[in-house]
């Protein structure tokens, strides 16, 4: 009978892990194509230890171009870690010795990541307030990280990006007006390439944040992670789509600019309004061609109704399109 992935784990623990004995409670947790993630406890005489494997399992092909690769995923985490700012402690990375594939195991994290809880649930009222210039200090603190000690990574560029989202949409062969008139205010827009190169998380927002009651607890997700102009990380988390209906608190639905921008400048970075502007703009189009992107997997053979509706969300950035592109009067 195939070694299932418990045992693997059940086999790999005691060799990195002094005094382990084996694993309890596997479970996978997600899993897309490439990747999975489970959640299991580390059994040990001093107390079980709550872990979360990421991994792409063998067999599967290199990580997608856009994607930093797990393996420099474990060193960003431990970078973070190290350095203070909210990440799990990354406990190993696999190893052909663990027949996982490739991934790392890192600490649990107790906390939540689902947006409408952290929003809307009595347990974070405490936090949410403090969030906004909370995770402003988070974004200093990971722009901040020596790029000497950091993997290889993709180094961006705003007019790199937008030839990437203009090739990307072009391909899923689905014209939107908004969007071509998005691409070509970007393109008229393009402040040049920042005065500052240094790392940007790439996908900091709700979803790859978890928050328990005294606030933010992890900064999860590295794929996405680059070189380039920090104040895309600082208009991403802007965008309307990560707000969840709360739309008069631009920040994750959690508070206003200001809030975010404070906290970043309390920590030693400095914003420049404009650029974030720039990049929000920039934001709501990406996410735009990404659920385009779901419609096209769609319409061509994965009929899961997940793909299908997150395709129909590219009205809803048309709408935000719309509305940060109009003139002011």
């Amino acid at each position: 009978m195939a070694a299932t992935t418990e045992d693997r784990l059940g086999r790999s623990v005691p060799a990195w892990c002094p005094g382990a004995t084996g694993i309890a409670g596997a479970a996978r947790l997600s899993g897309g194509a490439s990747q999975e993630t489970w959640s299991f406890d580390i059994v040990h005489p001093d107390g079980n230890i709550g872990a979360i494997l990421r991994r792409a399992p063998p067999g599967y092909g290199a990580a997608p171009e856009r994607a930093a690769g797990l393996d420099a995923e474990a060193v960003l985490m431990r970078e973070a870690y190290e350095a203070g700012i909210p990440s799990p402690r990354v406990l190993h990375v696999l190893t052909a010795a663990d027949e996982l594939g490739t991934g790392f195991i890192m600490a649990r994290v107790a906390g939540e990541t689902i947006p409408r809880k952290i929003l809307r649930d009595a347990q974070f009222a405490a936090a949410r307030p403090m969030l906004a210039r909370q995770l402003g200090g988070v974004l200093a603190k990971i722009h901040r990280l020596d790029p000497a000690r950091l993997p290889k990574l993709r180094r961006m560029t705003a007019a790199k990006e937008i030839a990437e989202l203009a090739q990307d949409y072009r391909d899923y062969q689905w014209p939107r007006p908004v969007f071509e008139l998005a691409l070509r205010w970007l393109r008229d827009n393009d402040p040049g390439p920042s005065a500052e190169t240094t790392l940007v998380h790439g996908d900091f927002r709700h979803g790859n944040l978890i928050v328990g009651p005294d606030g933010a607890r992890a900064v999860l997700d590295w794929e996405l992670a680059h070189f380039g102009d920090p104040m895309e990380d600082l208009g991403w988390i802007c965008v309307n789509s990560w707000r969840f209906g709360e739309i008069d608190k631009p920040v994750g639905g959690l508070g206003r600019r200001e809030e975010l921008f404070a906290g970043y400048e309390a920590e030693g970075g400095h914003v420049d309004p404009a650029r974030v502007a720039f990049w929000e703009v920039m934001g709501t189009l990406r996410w735009g061609v990404m659920c385009c992107g779901m419609m096209h997997r769609f319409r061509t053979g994965d009929r899961s109704m997940e793909r299908a509706m997150i395709g129909r969300r590219t009205s809803e950035t048309e709408i935000d399109l719309l509305r940060l592109l109009a003139p002011r009067g």
